[in-house]
């Protein structure tokens, strides 16, 4: 019609030139405005309704859905599925980092989003709105943008409520969104009112339907599942009703033992248009079912390898293995199934997700079924630097192989141990002959000789080698020279030596690629793969030659080191592992190698328990040399009371709160109720858990109410009660060497200790207020205990975003980074607003005046919305801060007066601490602190 406006009016100008009278022109004219009139795209009109709707369909949405299907059916033949799962009923991409970015739009994509936004803006009087927004919600879908799709969907559902067909389209479709978004509750509130819409509509009820499935196969519901997927399949002509949606059914049916169904289905794959990849496996699920059924499985393992047989399964040869592996560790033949495990990885060249499966599996294999967990650790460290992070359960994976960590590091301590004590026992000439065997210089390939040949060079030496028909890869100086090229872009700048591949490695692998590259190793600066500075052979001689137990004093030490090592192991089979028989065995190896150390009471304890109902016998041996041996032990007190330990629960409870009353009245200066009240504990409670601590504010608590000399008795009795106290004698030797230099002051005092600010007890002077940077003032008294200045606690600044994931060996969660820093803090986190934490910062401080004296440390106390964050500052590098960490996390459990339960420590650097603001970006770093540190 508008084309036909057009035309009037061009007739209209060429009757302008013509002898036709102008009374004609005139009528022609009004007839060319009022057509055009009607045409307007913009007036509401019977005939412009028409007309956009006309349009809206056959010009837009006609062709947005071929557009659609399109993209959809190439989703499907590219999308890569992991068949060792339920596969996932509809496909969608991953949602979008808004850190990094997506993969970015496709064409398809940006065209249909093109023809929904021309239809809401200029056919806006057509029927076809509504299937606008829909479509516009299904581009930012197939984007990854999921929250803007749930935007568009939800708009659809709340303005056609009354047309339950496009109602029910946009309920199915938001469910989806929030199920990608992993928010359940949501997507089954919305699915809720699909159930109950779908009766009021004949037509499109497939794809809810299988919403309706996947949403069941979630929730582990296979035969609902089962029955709202079949209704799916009955109810739709798409695509995927017809091979993606019965390989589901087949699995389904499988997990529910309705094998017969399952075969059906698996063969109405194996006969339709499927790819390739769901055809393989839907034969190997049908060589499985038919086993199942006959039940027998040497036939199927013969019926697998001659699948290798066939070219076409070439790509498919490591699930080949990979399902022989699974049928030999079904038969309990854990030799034969680690063999096929191991060809399926070697022959997964392109798919990570078989050769990470294939490792878990015999990782698996290892900690439950033959209990070697130091191979275990391996090919679990080999699975997660192969699997992609978002394979189910991967967390746990990651947790399992840090937890594996604990026993390598150790069995690493013992034979470091070992082989030292070995070489020092040599003769002085076998002994230099020994160690500079293990430094000898291994060849290595430099990865730059190719890479600094000359153009020229590589042309020369390419052609002589082709005048000899040389078709070798290495032959060809020129291929290499790419192969290094495409390396680099591919994998960056990597050092050579094994599990180059790897980002992040185990900690025993970087130690036997510290070992290999030499103490001394250095990088050039180069950039180039694995080139660095020639290792000062000497210097490694040297330093390795000093750390021979040459002493007695050095061989008790590196005993000690073994034995710890054999204790800790053994603890981690029994308590965390649970497996008594290998704990057993590493206590017996102790106690075998040292009979006289210093955990024979534990471990005498701990074979008690490994023994007990195993070997009675021994059982018994065991618990009479802890009754014997150690008869006031907390291990002979359970023996005899197995309640015992839960009453000391109770009872260290009971202590640390009666200890916070009486800190409290020490913070209110009330010193003869703090004197009082711990002579009723020392009475009540005597020999408890605190009683040093208690004894201590007594002491303070003494010198500041009488004079010198009851201070120094109070000390003096203390350091003769408790000889062995790492926490308080310290802490005490520091004042008694402030009070000694300063002698003749204290003596004149009637009082021997002046008030101050008791969170700050101190003997020695602070320099610099650690966390300000503001110098402290000398007092004008030199031997007068000082005051500190409160200090700013550190801004809590919003988040940052930060796209960095792994970057020159620095790796970020996009929020927490390991980048180095000039700043760390020591925290201790408590996860509770309802326990007074003051008693516990004191602690802290005892601590630090105690055995880090004139460091600066200063301790100090910020509060979050639900926690209490202690921070001890600064530390000026990472290893100074993890020394820290690893000598006071000994004494917490004296030091903190909360339940162990509740509160926890690690370390940071003060970039990240201030991203820290709510109980989420703390749990978060928690997170970050376990895997990273």
């Amino acid at each position: 019609m508008l084309t036909f406006c057009y035309i009037v009016l061009y007739t209209q100008f060429k009757f302008l030139n013509s002898p036709i009278k102008t009374s004609a022109c005139l009528i022609l004219t009004f007839l060319a405005i009022a057509m055009l009139w009607a045409c307007s795209t913009q007036k509401d009109t019977v005939a412009n309704r028409r007309l956009q709707n006309l349009s809206a369909r056959y010009n837009y949405i006609y062709n947005a859905n071929v557009l659609l299907n399109d993209y959809q059916e190439g989703l499907s033949q590219t999308y890569k599925d992991n068949y060792e799962q339920i596969l996932s009923v509809n496909i969608a991409p991953p949602s979008i980092d808004y850190l990094t970015g997506g993969p970015g739009q496709s064409q398809e994509l940006a065209d249909i989003a093109l023809k929904a936004q021309t239809i809401i803006q200029e056919k806006n009087f057509s029927n076809y709105i509504d299937e606008a927004y829909i479509l516009l919600g299904k581009t930012n879908f197939y984007n990854g943008n999921y929250y803007n799709a749930a935007e568009y969907f939800d708009y659809v559902e709340r303005a056609y409520k009354k047309d339950k067909r496009t109602y029910l389209n946009a309920l199915n479709w938001k469910a989806r969104t929030y199920m990608q978004l992993n928010n359940e509750m949501m997507a089954m509130r919305l699915l809720d009112s699909v159930i109950v819409t779908l009766d009021s509509v004949k037509r499109e009820k497939g794809e809810p339907l299988a919403t309706l499935a996947q949403m069941s196969i979630n929730r582990q519901d296979y035969k609902k599942a089962i029955e709202y997927l079949e209704r799916a399949i009955k109810e739709s002509s798409h695509m995927l009703s017809r091979t993606r949606w019965p390989y589901i059914l087949g699995q389904l049916y499988e997990y529910d033992k309705n094998y017969e169904e399952s075969l059906k289905n698996y063969t109405k794959v194996e006969h339709s248009n499927a790819p390739f990849e769901m055809y393989f496996n839907a034969r190997l699920s049908k060589i499985r079912i038919n086993d199942l059924l006959n039940q027998q499985t040497s036939n199927r393992k013969a019926q697998l390898l001659k699948l290798i047989k066939d070219d076409k399964n070439l790509d498919y040869t490591d699930q080949i293995y990979y399902e022989v592996a699974e049928d030999y560790y079904s038969d309990a033949d854990y030799q034969k199934a680690t063999e096929f495990y191991l060809l399926s990885i070697k022959e997964s060249t392109t798919n990570s997700n078989q050769k990470g499966l294939s490792y878990l599996k015999i990782a698996d294999l290892n900690f439950k079924n033959t209990k070697d967990y130091i191979a275990a650790k391996l090919y679990y460290d080999s699975a997660i630097n192969t699997l992609p992070k978002n394979y189910p359960n991967y967390e746990q994976i990651l947790k399992k192989s840090q937890n594996l960590e604990y026993l390598s590091n150790r069995y690493e301590i013992i034979s470091a141990q070992d082989t030292l004590q070995f070489i020092a026992k040599l003769t002085e000439p076998q002994r230099t002959k020994k160690i500079a065997q293990l430094f000898e210089p291994k060849p290595q390939l430099v990865a730059d000789d190719v890479n600094t040949t000359s153009p020229r060079q590589i042309l020369n030496i390419g052609s002589t080698n082709n005048k000899q028909g040389n078709t070798f890869y290495f032959g060809s100086p020129i291929a290499i020279s790419r192969g290094f090229s495409d390396f680099k872009k591919r994998w960056g700048n990597r050092t050579l030596g094994d599990n180059w591949r790897q980002s992040i490695k185990s900690s025993s692998q970087l130690n036997q690629q510290n070992i290999a590259n030499g103490i001394a190793n250095g990088s050039n600066g180069n950039g180039a793969l694995g080139i660095t500075e020639k290792p000062d052979t000497a210097a490694q001689i040297k330093a390795y030659t000093a750390s021979l137990p040459l002493t007695s004093e050095q061989l008790k030490r590196s005993n000690q080191e073994i034995i710890n090592a054999y204790f800790e192991i053994a603890g981690f089979y029994q308590q965390v592992l649970e497996d008594q028989k290998e704990a057993v065995k590493v206590y017996e190896t102790l106690l075998s190698r040292f009979p006289k150390n210093n955990h024979l009471e534990a471990t005498y304890y701990s074979l008690y328990l490994g023994y007990k109902g195993i070997d009675q016998t021994k059982s018994d041996y065991y618990k009479n040399l802890v009754l014997t041996d150690y008869p006031t032990s907390t291990y002979a007190k359970t023996i005899l009371d197995p309640s015992y330990s839960i009453k000391q629960s109770a009872l260290d409870l009971e202590i640390n709160k009666i200890y916070n009353n009486i800190f409290s009245n020490y913070e209110k200066k009330e010193y003869a109720t703090v004197i009082a009240g711990v002579n009723e504990v020392n009475q009540r409670f005597p020999g408890n858990s605190l009683q040093i601590q208690y004894d201590y504010l007594k002491a303070i608590s003494i010198g500041k109410t009488a004079n010198l000399d009851s201070l120094l008795n109070a000390f003096e009795k203390i350091n003769t009660q408790y000889p062995t106290d790492s926490l308080i004698r310290p802490l005490i030797n520091a004042h008694l060497d402030y009070i000694n230099a300063n002698l003749d002051v204290f003596k004149q005092r009637k009082i021997a200790l002046l008030d101050f600010d008791e969170a700050e007890q101190k003997f020695v002077a602070q320099k610099v207020n650690p966390i300000a940077g503001t110098p402290v003032q000398t007092p004008p008294v030199a031997n007068a205990p000082i005051t500190q200045p409160n200090s700013p606690t550190p801004p809590i600044t919003p988040i940052a975003n930060d796209s960095t994931r792994i970057v020159n060996n620095i790796k970020s969660d996009g929020l927490f980074s390991t980048a180095a820093s000039t700043t760390y803090y020591f925290i201790v986190s408590v996860g509770s607003m309802e326990h007074s934490v003051s008693s516990s910062r004191f602690g802290i401080g005892q601590f630090n005046r105690g055995n880090y004296a004139g460091e600066n440390l200063k301790h100090q106390l910020i509060d979050l919305a639900e926690d209490q964050i202690i921070y001890v500052g600064n530390f000026n590098s990472l290893s100074e801060v993890a020394e820290y960490s690893e000598e006071i996390k000994k004494q917490l459990p004296k030091i903190m007066k909360v339940p162990a339960n509740i509160y926890n420590n690690f370390f940071i650097s003060k970039e990240n601490f201030d991203k820290i603001k709510d109980r989420t970006t703390l749990n978060r770093y928690l997170e970050f602190f376990k895997t990273n540190y």
